[in-house]
């Protein structure tokens, strides 16, 4: 038995001697945790320190051992960081990781939409309000852009609808010029739009009297328009071109 005692006594101190030896062998200490610093990363984003939050928020999300909620803070504030440098195709990457993480984030679908407005990428934008709106129907902001798009989409569709079309009935058209306008999708949407200007700037006269002038030089310029067409020298688009302007003036207003 005292033996036996003095077998299990000596294993335990070999081991404990061993456990030393590598401990010396490899620096003397036990190897420490390694802590995430995600709040420098926060720190340079909110101060809008370019330089330092590449290296501190680089070092937090490159982490495999990053915890997910601090990774998707390092990348929301590096998202808002670029986006407010204008680096919007490393700001829309930043975001869509957030969600691919956590997909229930209405705020970053209204910012990514809001990128890809800033991109151009109007379908994109739509989409990305919507996963907003899908998630929180009463955000207020993804709620005016999504508003403010569909709005937008449905002014591109009237104007779609309406290109390449004058502001008269091409079936009654008689006169050789209306029928050259009909026959020209440049010369018609000219048309529409000096039909447009003109409108709008009577409906803005100061008074009846203006207003009146202001129809008599429309006429006259239709007058002028349809005994020119056709004689030698006459170029219908500048003299459209030239009626557009006098009615929206030099600034196009």
């Amino acid at each position: 038995m005292r033996l036996k005692k003095l077998i299990q006594s000596g294993a335990v101190l070999l081991c404990a001697l061993s456990l030393n030896a590598a401990q010396a062998a490899t620096g003397g200490e036990p190897a420490a945790v390694i802590q995430v610093d995600v709040a420098s990363c926060l720190a340079a984003a909110a101060a809008d320190d370019m330089d330092k939050a590449a290296t501190a928020c680089a070092a937090v999300i490159d982490n495999e051992k990053t915890a997910k909620a601090d990774l998707i803070k390092a990348l929301i504030a590096r998202a808002a960081l670029h986006a407010r440098h204008d680096q919007v195709d490393r700001a829309i990457a930043d975001d869509s990781r957030v969600l691919s993480l956590d997909p229930a984030l209405a705020d970053i679908w209204n910012t990514r939409g809001e990128l890809w407005l800033k991109k151009g990428d109007k379908p994109k934008a739509v989409q990305d309000f919507g996963a907003a709106l899908k998630i929180d129907p009463n955000h207020e902001k993804a709620k005016a852009n999504h508003k403010a798009m569909a709005r937008e989409i449905e002014r591109i569709g009237a104007q779609m609808a309406v290109a390449g079309k004058p502001s008269f009935n091409c079936r009654s058209a008689a006169r050789a010029v209306e029928k050259a306008i009909c026959g020209n999708r440049e010369l018609a949407d000219l048309d529409r739009e000096i039909y447009g200007s003109n409108a709008r700037a009577i409906r803005e006269a100061r008074n009846p009297a203006e207003a009146k002038s202001l129809q008599r030089e429309q006429d006259e310029f239709i007058a002028r328009r349809n005994a020119g067409y056709g004689r030698p020298g006459y170029d219908l688009k500048k003299a459209m071109q030239e009626r557009l302007q006098r009615i929206n003036g030099v600034d196009g207003y």
